[in-house]
């Protein structure tokens, strides 16, 4: 599991309280990965590679407003889905790598996360 963190701000379009007006988060982010083997330096995929890759995919998020991302054009800026997103931006750059994604968990905040995961 690898842990990254970005900032951005979103509005809730269909959720009736105070998370419809603008605000932002501090978001915290974890990537789980699995391999069927280990290669010769008893790893899956050196954390390092996997780091450089979220490092990658949350740059498109950090300091937006997610709400005019395309990828939110038809889809609600939440957590859950915010999970969902990054879990394909990560699957998609660690393809052919020996590794899949199976599990993003995004966290709003320190008590309040949601995860997006692979099925079985």
């Amino acid at each position: 599991m690898v842990k990254g963190a970005f900032s951005a701000a979103h509005a809730l379009r269909n959720y009736h309280g105070k998370c419809e007006a603008l605000h932002g988060h501090n978001f915290k982010v974890e990537v789980y990965v699995r391999s069927e083997g280990l290669g010769p330096g008893g790893m899956a995929l050196d954390f390092a590679v996997i780091k450089r890759e979220l490092r990658a995919a949350l740059e498109g998020v950090d300091h937006r407003y997610l709400n005019d991302l395309p990828y939110f054009q038809d889809k609600e800026p939440s957590s859950e889905n915010l999970a969902r997103m990054i879990f394909e931006e990560m699957q998609r750059r660690l393809e052919g790598k020996g590794v899949e994604v199976y599990k993003v968990t995004v966290w709003e905040s320190e008590g309040a996360g949601a995860s997006y995961l692979r099925e079985p």
